[in-house]
């Protein structure tokens, strides 16, 4: 298979960055092919000029490789820290620029016509709020905002989130068994 791995954390030492690292080997390990991004290394532009709205507009060839990219992939890795029960701005500015109509959904005669069918994606976070008080306080906006509003409406079905948390009150104990979890599920939604 061929897995779209993506990140969108700062901090190349992150919790992030280590889940990206679990889940790159054990997708090399399954002799899946990688096509891995690393947003803050690349220095990926968030910002959505307006001349790329259109479809069939005249896209920044970093951006059309990516929704090129994303049109070839079979499954997509995504991880990301949970700010304010969003990505961050670096990420959501991908989604804008890249899943985009065209690419991964059109609009046809009865409404939105899916374009990412029969493909999987896991989506792995992190957060600092312990997990009873964010579903308390807030539900879980980022588990909608990626099975629901982002791969469900583009076709993807087989969906699962994982997210990490307290991260700022972790050991490096839970911490190493948390990336077990990370090769299960890899394992699991990406076997060999």
């Amino acid at each position: 298979m061929n897995i779209f791995v993506l990140i969108g954390h700062q901090n190349q030492g992150s919790f992030c960055h280590a889940i990206t690292a679990t889940a790159i080997e054990e997708l090399e390990a399954a002799g899946h092919e990688v096509v891995y991004h690393d947003l803050y290394a690349e220095k990926f532009d968030p910002i959505l000029p307006h001349e790329e709205i259109p479809r069939g507009a005249k896209l920044d060839p970093v951006v059309e490789q990516h929704c090129r990219e994303i049109q070839a992939a079979d499954g997509f890795v995504i991880v990301h820290p949970n700010w304010w029960a969003m990505p961050p701005a670096i990420l959501k500015g991908w989604l804008d620029r890249v899943f985009r109509q065209g690419v991964v959904y059109q609009f046809g005669p009865g409404g939105v016509e899916t374009l990412l069918d029969g493909k999987r994606a896991v989506v792995f976070t992190t957060s600092n709020t312990p997990r009873d008080d964010e579903l308390r306080l807030y539900g879980d906006p980022l588990e909608n905002l990626w099975r629901a509003c982002v791969f469900g409406m583009c076709g993807v079905d087989d969906f699962y989130r994982r997210n990490f948390e307290s991260i700022i009150l972790s050991t490096p104990e839970q911490r190493e068994a948390w990336l077990g979890e990370v090769r299960a599920i890899i394992r699991a939604r990406f076997p060999a």
